[in-house]
């Protein structure tokens, strides 16, 4: 299956690219393509959102256009990944616990890229997405 959401990251956040290869790695089916925030393609898939917002968090963009912001993302990004339904309807069951807990993680996130070491956050996602077919 080719890839037919596009998950947009902060290329310059190595806890960013961590997490998201994590995510990657999960992703049997190859649904999700990773594409980086910096990027021209990120203006063209988020037309219209400034520029504060964009670098604000992460955002899953769906095949028709529908895009996910922050930890309203979680859940249907969970969803695409195997034996992540569970975990989906648990965020999407408390939408305000699954925001707050992005906003931490967020907020805290060159904390928790030093925790994890910066080789851990060397890996670029973009590159695991384009190795597929």
């Amino acid at each position: 299956m080719a890839a037919d959401h596009v998950l947009l990251y902060d290329a310059d956040c190595g806890f960013c690219r961590w997490s998201l290869d994590k995510f990657l790695s999960r992703d049997r089916d190859g649904r999700i393509r990773a594409v980086p925030l910096q990027s021209p393609e990120a203006d063209v898939l988020l037309k219209g959102m400034d520029v504060k917002t964009k670098m604000a968090s992460w955002h899953l963009v769906k095949p028709d256009g529908t895009v996910y912001s922050a930890g309203a993302a979680v859940a249907p990004l969970l969803r695409l990944l195997p034996r992540g339904r569970g975990l989906a309807a648990v965020a999407g069951a408390m939408p305000p616990v699954t925001g707050v807990a992005y906003r931490f993680v967020a907020r805290n996130r060159t904390k928790l890229g030093k925790l994890i070491g910066s080789q851990a956050c060397s890996v670029d996602p973009s590159a695991r997405g384009a190795a597929k077919p």
